[in-house]
């Protein structure tokens, strides 16, 4: 018999919550208000408190405390929607008893899994696992978070022989669009500090995240007929050429741990005007800052040798390093690494190289490290599920529950 975890789980990824980057709703998609319908309904049928699903499609519920002793009210967050990388819509998930080797997804069609390129494989040896048919991803970023939210919350209800202290749950929209934290109303969920259950491999426990900014880089040319263009034409997409070539070159490719890099995404354009469009990134503070400086005194490095108004530079921070927040507040990050290790699974505390909801909640007021919802390759056909990592971040969230927070 299935844990019931596993049939919660499944029963999320059913529904579609693809997100939509160039919306301007909130949420992105109307799909998502589907999963937000069944899981007030899930809240409902337990009897938790204060339910409400706001316009925006925030949901929240409070899991009242049972014991006697002094507890912080901790609350545990997930996000509804799935990646827009990929179809979500119509998931066929097929388990898989690992006895190593590829995993084949679709036979037809020779999708795999390959070993080769996912070499973590191995660790799951001898684990059921849960994988796609090769045509849409999988949603276990993060319907695996809010699957192991709820039976947690579902566990506690059974068992209220064991006690806890108030328990703060919240689902978020669009979140894969970089806007799940947007419109969290951080007053009214009431919670002392919170974890997001988003990360991946189990183990993941994770307070640390890049500072990030956006910048658009626009180049101004001169366009004459090149039969007659000497000494007079100036190409705007060879001003972009050169000035990407003044750039450290610090690349997501050749960079890892805490170093940060700059990242070209994207690039457009004519002899009259083109852009180039960069995400920046760094775990430090003072060099997230260089790197915006960089992009500027290259800007003008341009003008200089092509004439004012050559090159303008557009930088917009997005979100900074939530290490700023709970720094000084460890006992948080402490007490899952404990929580964890009670229930069998050790920590695994890296830098998440890339951002996190829990990022701008703790930078609005609810400090919130990320844990593990077990989960491989997010985003795309290949991302599978081991059963027994989702079970453990169910367990996880159970044992931070049940445990006194000591500071």
């Amino acid at each position: 018999m299935r844990h019931p975890v596993v049939d919660r789980f499944l029963r999320y990824i059913a529904i579609d919550t693809k997100s939509d980057p160039e919306s301007t709703t909130t949420p992105s998609t109307k799909i998502q208000w589907d999963l937000a319908h069944e899981l007030q309904k899930d809240l409902e049928e337990m009897g938790l408190k204060d339910i409400s699903l706001d316009d925006n499609c925030y949901l929240m519920a409070t899991l009242p405390a049972n014991c006697d002793w002094d507890q912080p009210t901790i609350g545990f967050i997930a996000h509804m929607d799935s990646a827009p990388d990929m179809s979500g819509k119509d998931i066929k998930p097929h388990f898989v008893q690992y006895e190593g080797g590829d995993i084949v997804l679709d036979p037809n069609e020779d999708i795999r899994i390959s070993l080769k390129t996912f070499p973590e494989l191995e660790k799951y040896k001898g684990q059921e696992i849960i994988v796609t048919d090769g045509h849409t991803l999988l949603a276990a970023d993060d319907k695996a978070g809010v699957a192991s939210i709820l039976e947690a919350i579902q566990y506690l209800i059974d068992h209220p022989e064991v006690p806890h202290g108030t328990i703060k749950v919240g689902f978020t929209p669009d979140e894969e669009i970089g806007r799940g934290a947007d419109k969290f109303d951080v007053k009214k969920f009431g919670a002392d500090f919170a974890y997001t259950i988003d990360g991946g491999e189990i183990g993941e426990l994770q307070y640390e995240n890049f500072n990030a900014a956006g910048a658009k880089v626009t180049f101004k040319g001169l366009n004459v007929h090149p039969g007659s263009a000497k000494d007079k034409m100036i190409n705007a997409q060879l001003l972009a050429m050169e000035y990407n070539s003044y750039l450290p070159q610090a690349l997501p490719s050749n960079t890892d741990g805490y170093d940060g890099f700059y990242h070209l995404v994207g690039m457009s354009g004519t002899v009259e005007e083109a852009e180039l469009h960069y995400i920046l990134r760094d775990h430090d503070r003072e060099q997230f800052e260089l790197k915006k400086s960089c992009i500027k005194e290259v800007a003008k490095r341009i003008n200089e040798l092509y004439g004012e108004g050559s090159c303008i530079a557009e930088v917009t921070d997005q979100y900074f390093n939530m290490k700023e927040v709970i720094a000084d507040k460890m006992y948080i990050v402490n007490h899952a690494a404990e929580a964890m290790k009670a229930s069998g699974v050790e920590p695994i505390i890296e830098p998440i190289r890339g951002g996190t909801d829990g990022s701008k909640l703790s930078f609005m007021g609810l400090p919130c490290p990320n844990i593990f919802a077990g989960g491989h390759n997010f985003h795309g056909r290949y991302e599978y599920l081991p059963v027994p990592s989702l079970v453990k971040a169910m367990e996880v969230i159970v044992k931070i529950a049940t445990t006194k927070v000591t500071k």
